[in-house]
């Protein structure tokens, strides 16, 4: 049983600055470097780079689990997150300084991967089985409206007078004032600590272990390791707005504020549907979705308004597919241990994100815009059909071991 029950609206607050430092680095660097003169391929692995610490993140997730406490993370994280976002302002309009840029990106990108291990712990503690959806749904609201909101916020002020001051001012507090939500919200017990680091180290890893040898959770690490509905085209629109005739302020308001708007009420809808149906069925489902969005923008005519109408449209089941990760997530790791499972399967999923991103960008190369669309719509469909095989082959294969782990 969860130890408390809170509105879902928290998580939406909590998850919010984890959102904004990608939406940082793909909605506004993405088009400030473009705009000054960085390659596509250039910009795509920026975000490559920046999804690497997340990838990784398993690795020190353990921290969380076993030292502080999880509202003293998310309060550090969140200031130090935002003070190097705001150092990262003064420097990015200029590719000569990519290495500089680079350097701050990897270490915002490893203060966010902490903030939200602590919003993971605390949003499972308080979350009973029949609310992992809309759980998922609220804290993916957070996570890809911070993204385009929060970037497209960012975006916007870096076309006005004082835009360094300004952007750095307001990532600063964009991170921080979601710290008010810690109020709301009860610190989970840790059963598995002990009075020996060394212990408190083992259980946690223990506990670890025995999630992955079941059926459920080795299935669940495996579809997290396929392109299924991350969006990583996503990614990329601030940079290909220009084949389209895209001005800045469109980027802004739908690449940016209006894929936030989007992606919320897409994450909210996704929780709820996930609520209503198998997780993992819906996972695949929404995958499929956003596939056929990539193809619709690909054969759409290349106008400012198509642009704007199909990164919606894209945005839009991007945070339903969002709402079916958190949801499918929160429903497999259960609470002991949860920052450093949670972000087992996290880190894990960016994974694909990461890759599909550069793989994207070489379909950029290869064929333009129409590439890289085409190029991640397979992706996603050929990912759901592995997951498909693997999951019947497994059943067929393994009968007992699927039976006894899937209940247990």
């Amino acid at each position: 049983m969860p130890e408390q029950k809170k509105h879902p609206v928290l998580w939406l607050i909590l998850f919010f600055p984890l959102g904004l430092s990608n939406g940082y680095v793909v909605v506004t660097l993405g088009y400030l470097l473009s705009t000054h003169g960085a390659s596509v391929t250039a910009i795509a692995a920026l975000g490559a780079l920046s999804l690497w610490p997340q990838v990784l993140k398993f690795l020190w997730a353990p921290l969380v689990d076993t030292t502080l406490s999880s509202k003293t993370w998310f309060a550090m994280s969140a200031a130090a997150t935002g003070i190097l976002m705001a150092i990262t302002t003064f420097v990015a309009s200029s590719p000569s300084q990519m290495g500089l840029i680079d350097i701050l990106v990897v270490l915002f990108s490893v203060t966010s991967g902490f903030n939200s291990m602590a919003a993971d712990n605390l949003m499972a503690h308080a979350t009973g089985p029949d609310e992992k959806g809309r759980a998922g749904g609220w804290s993916q609201a957070g996570n890809t409206g911070g993204s385009g909101l929060g970037g497209g916020a960012v975006l916007w002020l870096s076309q006005h007078a004082g835009a360094e001051y300004t952007g750095a001012v307001a990532l600063i507090l964009a991170t921080t004032l979601p710290c008010i939500a810690l109020f709301f919200v009860n610190e989970p017990a840790a059963t598995h600590r002990s009075e020996r680091y060394l212990r408190s180290l083992l259980n946690v890893l223990a506990e670890v272990w025995d999630f992955l040898r079941r059926y459920n959770g080795a299935l669940v690490f495996f579809i997290m390791l396929v392109p299924i509905g991350v969006g990583s085209a996503q990614n990329l629109f601030s940079a290909i707005a220009r084949d389209w005739h895209a001005s800045a302020d469109t980027v802004a308001l739908t690449s940016g504020l209006l894929s936030g708007v989007v992606s919320i009420f897409g994450s909210l809808a996704g929780g709820v549907i996930c609520d209503k149906m198998n997780r993992k069925w819906a996972y695949c489902l929404f995958g499929v979705g956003l596939a056929l969005c990539a193809i619709l923008m690909a054969v759409a005519p290349r106008t400012e308004i198509m642009y704007a109408v199909m990164t919606t449209l894209y945005n839009f089941t991007m945070g339903i597919c969002y709402a079916a990760f958190g949801a499918l997530v929160l429903e497999s790791i259960g609470t002991g241990a949860a920052a450093t499972k949670y972000n087992v399967l996290a880190g894990v999923s960016n994974l694909p994100i990461l890759y599909q991103t550069v793989i994207d960008g070489w379909g950029y190369k290869q064929g333009g815009a129409d590439g890289l669309l085409y190029t991640d719509a397979l992706s996603g469909v050929l990912g759901v059909a592995l997951v498909v095989a693997v999951a019947l082959a497994a059943k067929w294969l393994f009968p007992r071991w699927a039976a006894v782990r899937a209940e247990a």
